[in-house]
């Protein structure tokens, strides 16, 4: 692939991942193992509230095929189809649920050195349509995103944004929602290595008036714990703890509280993953 700009889904998701990744309230176990056949197989377990779920998932790779599968105990079964360079700086995915013949999905991403496009179309009677682009460099990149629906003859959706990104600082900002909301967001790395961050990200919803302001931060307390937490202005505190167990075994624990409700008590998740 090429060192272009990134594709416009990446725009914003560093701070979006430092800010909302492995926060949770749930409980959740997690098991990978690796096969000498290039076979990759994951089990979880989710525990929500009285709802227990579960599946097993299997990641097969072949030269630039990537082939994934999930079954779970909704009797659901999501297939996962990747081919890198079918043809030259493309890759091409396609998905589908069974049961749900419907959900069915073909995404064809093109990477160039000054810009990438996606093109996902819907596999249906009354198919969606969604295009991306992005043009700029690694450094600075302007995206926008439309959806079509086929059906209705209309646009469902259409969203612009612009990301700048430097060896110790990310930042960017997206004008989405049909123009009702923007968002802007930044992330500052702390060391060389990128394991200390921080984050602050802010959302104006026009049609509401309101304002949503998050800081977050990442911070290693040493080369086997990391501690997570945000804030945001709406009084949700969140945090989370990561050990290394055992070498690539991971124990996530986390912690929700709403400092501005009557009823002040966390919520806690628990996330145990083993790999090999």
């Amino acid at each position: 692939m090429s060192k272009g700009p990134v594709l416009f889904a990446d725009i914003g998701k560093k701070a979006k991942d430092l800010l909302t990744k492995d926060y949770n309230s749930d409980q959740k176990f997690s098991v990978s193992t690796n096969s000498d056949a290039g076979v990759a197989l994951t089990s979880t377990a989710v525990k929500k509230g009285g709802l227990s779920t579960g599946d097993v998932a299997a990641l097969y790779m072949y030269k630039n095929t990537t082939f994934d599968v999930k079954f779970d105990t909704g009797s659901n079964i999501s297939t996962t189809l990747t081919f890198t360079d079918f043809l030259p700086s493309t890759k091409t995915i396609a998905s589908i649920k069974f049961p749900d013949y419907n959900s069915g999905k073909l995404e064809v991403q093109y990477f160039h050195d000054r810009a990438s496009f996606t093109t996902a179309v819907a596999l249906n009677q009354s198919p969606s349509i969604d295009v991306t682009a992005t043009i700029g460099t690694p450094t600075i990149a302007f995206g926008a995103e439309a959806g079509y629906d086929t059906t209705l003859g209309s646009l469902t959706k259409y969203t612009a944004g612009i990301s700048v990104t430097k060896p110790d600082s990310y930042a960017s900002m997206i004008l989405g929602d049909k123009g009702d909301s923007l968002q802007a967001s930044y992330v500052h790395h702390l060391d060389l290595l990128k394991k200390s961050s921080v984050a602050g990200e802010i959302t104006r919803r026009f049609s509401t008036n309101e304002n949503t302001f998050t800081i977050g931060g990442s911070f290693p307390v040493d080369h086997l714990t990391v501690v997570k937490a945000k804030l945001n202005n709406h009084g949700k505190l969140g945090a989370v703890v990561q050990h290394e167990v055992i070498p690539k075994s991971v124990l996530t624990i986390s912690s929700e509280v709403d400092t501005k409700a009557l009823d002040k008590s966390p919520r806690f998740g628990l996330a145990i993953a083993l790999k090999p």
